[in-house]
């Protein structure tokens, strides 16, 4: 059974419309019951990198020590759950411009030379190849991929530099201006995208 892995980054757990949506999203991709649903909330304890972390993760592996690997043990288990996926659901708000502080200190934690891409003499290559990723954006007020929008181009940069170009953006933005006609704009997109 292929997995689905669900990646919510929202501050917010209730009237948070990136996790409504990523929920809509999934339950219509997986209407025939055909994934193992996974769920990451990066609002929960995703701490960010240190000196440390970055002292271990540029140690090669066969030479770390306890202590280093214990460092590196959170960012192991992420990007294992990122490999094991088939299919990612991104939520992810746009807070000032940009992705949630939470989103960034995951995409820290799985963009590790060696595991989820690695340099050749061509520049770098990607990983995780062969996976879907869907990213269900919420703005305010920042219009996705807009020239003040640095949330949806950088996500899809990330996911392509590991790897993960198949990408498709459910964008419910110009919420405060007209919430009921974005959010149907959004579920319009994602009645498409489960077709």
């Amino acid at each position: 059974m292929p997995t689905l892995l669900s990646i919510q980054s929202s501050a917010r757990h209730e009237n948070s419309h990136s996790r409504d949506l990523s929920k809509e999203l999934i339950a219509k991709l997986n209407k025939q019951g055909e994934f193992d649903v996974k769920e990451r909330d990066l609002a929960e304890t995703i701490p960010h990198i240190s000196e440390k972390w970055l002292g271990a993760n540029w140690t090669p592996k066969d030479d770390r020590n306890d202590e280093q690997k214990a460092h590196l043990a959170l960012s192991d288990t992420l990007i294992e759950q990122l490999k094991a996926a088939d299919v990612l659901v991104f939520g992810a708000p746009i807070y000032n411009f940009s992705v949630p502080a939470a989103l960034k200190a995951w995409i820290d934690m799985v963009c590790r030379a060696g595991d989820t891409f690695r340099y050749t003499e061509n520049g770098p290559e990607g990983l995780l190849k062969g996976k879907k990723a869907y990213i269900v954006i919420a703005s305010g007020g920042v219009p996705v991929d807009s020239a003040y929008d640095y949330a949806t181009p950088y996500l899809r940069q990330v996911l392509g530099f590991i790897g993960i170009t198949d990408v498709e953006i459910i964008a419910a933005d110009g919420l405060v201006a007209n919430e009921a006609a974005s959010l149907a704009k959004a579920n319009a997109e994602i009645e498409r995208l489960a077709a």
